[in-house]
């Protein structure tokens, strides 16, 4: 549950580099799925939840948040590298109000694609209305501070968009109508086109700070090694090699928008060579296995399958 947050903290110094240290960073605002989510997903009706322990054990006061991790998530880790708060909210939560999200907020959906059809597998929130539930952050946010003083915060915020991995796993080689309709390369390609769009669509909005991540090692996960029948228990080379490709594709996406879009900087953050680092040489990170996740047996435990009463999850995420 914890090694997903290793390669960020390289991307805090990365990011840091970017934007020549010197830039100011306004808040921290995040758009995707599971890796970024910090809990939308309590407050939906579905079943793309982990609000109950063993999750969140690690985190400040040792309470589940919503967050598919043992402690905190990626953007938590950046808000703080940057200066600013520790924990990045969620947008859905009643409790909290626009000034709690001034300075940080997080509009991700867990078990979400770039694709609507993969919202729909698990019943989340889809891209687009990451989007609309942005704009209503947007008029909060002016009606709080002003528009001048709002405007500078979204201008100077670090945009910070993890989605993907689902498209592929949930999606694409889990159910047939994407396989009927498109090669994996076309399917590679709309979601390109939907990855540029939405891109254009929030710097419209004012965002001019982005960083986009590509897929990880997606044949390496737990799942799909379990599920690997030809080679058992290794990862699944063709769809390491599927990811590669759309990886390719997003950064010829990336350097487009750059060179088309006056003031914009994206930047890619690969998230797939470190984590392929981490997954072959676990214990240069501090790791033992990198094999096997820590919820149950590893090898497929995610959400509600993931609960305190399962008597296999490891003690210590630190581990593994």
């Amino acid at each position: 549950m914890a090694h997903m947050n290793i390669p960020w903290i390289f991307f805090v110094q990365i990011l840091a580099l970017a934007s020549n240290s010197e830039a100011k960073v306004s808040a921290i605002i995040s758009f995707g799925d599971s890796f970024v989510d910090s809990g939308n997903n309590n407050y939906i009706p579905t079943i793309a939840k982990c609000n109950f322990e063993p999750y969140g054990r690690d985190f400040p006061g040792g309470r589940p948040t919503g967050r598919f991790c043992n402690g905190r998530l990626p953007p938590d880790f950046i808000s703080e590298g940057f200066g600013l708060k520790p924990i990045i909210p969620a947008y859905l939560d009643p409790t909290l109000n626009i000034s709690d999200f001034a300075s940080g907020v997080c509009f991700a959906s867990a078990a979400t694609g770039y694709d609507n059809a993969t919202a729909d597998v698990m019943k989340v929130i889809p891209l687009w209305k990451e989007v609309e539930y942005y704009k209503e952050y947007q008029k909060k946010l002016r009606a709080y501070l002003g528009d001048k003083k709002a405007n500078g915060i979204i201008s100077e915020a670090l945009y910070l968009i993890s989605i993907g991995t689902n498209d592929f796993l949930e999606n694409y080689y889990a159910l047939p109508q994407r396989p009927s309709q498109f090669t994996v390369q076309e399917y590679e390609d709309f979601l390109i086109g939907i990855a540029e769009n939405f891109v254009r669509q929030i710097y419209g909005l004012g965002a001019r700070k982005m960083s986009l991540t590509g897929l990880p090692p997606i044949g390496c996960l737990p799942v799909q090694r379990a599920t690997n029948f030809e080679d058992p228990l290794n990862c699944v080379e063709e769809r390491n090699k599927v990811a590669l490709e759309f990886n390719g594709k997003l950064k010829v996406l990336v350097a487009k928008l750059n060179k088309e879009l006056p003031g914009l900087k994206v930047f890619f953050a690969d998230a797939y060579d470190l984590l392929l680092q981490l997954i072959k040489n676990p214990s240069t990170y501090g790791f033992e296995i990198a094999e096997e996740g820590c919820c149950g047996t590893g090898l497929f435990e995610t959400s509600i399958l993931c609960n305190r009463h399962h008597p296999l999850t490891c003690k210590d995420a630190n581990k593994r």
